[in-house]
């Protein structure tokens, strides 16, 4: 590992891939997005390998869920984001998907969060905007986040140019993210990969490292 300072400066998967310095991202595995993925069952597998993967390990693991807000509180850019992805015309044809009490909100039973794990709520497609993860990341001295989840292109794409641009290392596991769009999905990738703050790695891969530490 290189170091400046005093400072280690991690370059590769080997030097973050540990409980100490790393934590796990499920990023929105909730029922009512699970229902809408082609394959939802296999990437809801995948990311069960990985959880089950982490959890052995002793990493920290924490989950997002993405919340609709009711229409009352929905401001302008919630009704444009919306209309957008309910392919709607006109407001009143919105309809709030992800309500907290709703059973699309929830987390697919089979990804159920220990009580040792904690959810984030969140309304922006970056898991740190608005969320206290960054906090709660920093005071456990993480430097890494690992990201599993979906959707890749919508979600995934903006939290790890986020990680980066607050100090954290993404690196994600690439097999075990679900994506709605299969071309934007590789080219989020692509950008992320040419950008160079974020490391990509596999499942098996994953396993390995941690196993080898």
């Amino acid at each position: 590992m290189e170091t400046a300072f005093g400072l280690t400066i991690p370059r590769r998967l080997e030097e973050v891939c540990n409980p100490t310095d790393m934590a796990l991202l499920v990023y929105d595995m909730q029922v009512g997005i699970v229902r809408q993925i082609q394959n939802g069952s296999q990437v809801v597998a995948r990311v069960r390998d990985v959880l089950a993967i982490a959890r052995a390990s002793g990493i920290r693991v924490l989950f997002t869920r993405h919340l609709s807000l009711p229409r009352e509180l929905m401001g302008s850019f919630q009704y444009r984001m919306a209309m957008a992805w309910q392919r709607v015309d006109h407001v009143d044809q919105v309809q709030p998907w992800f309500l907290r009490d709703s059973s699309a909100f929830s987390i697919v039973p089979d990804l159920t969060p220990l009580p040792s794990e904690a959810i984030f709520d969140k309304i922006t497609m970056s898991a740190f905007e608005g969320t206290p993860i960054s906090i709660a990341l920093r005071d456990c001295g993480i430097r890494a986040l690992a990201i599993v989840g979906f959707a890749l292109e919508i979600g995934i794409e903006p939290t790890a140019r986020h990680a980066a641009d607050l100090g954290f290392i993404p690196v994600i596991i690439t097999d075990a993210c679900g994506f709605g769009n299969e071309e934007a999905a590789r080219r989020s990738v692509s950008a992320l990969d040419f950008a160079g703050d974020t490391i990509f790695t596999d499942a098996e891969t994953f396993h390995r490292r941690l196993q080898s530490r």
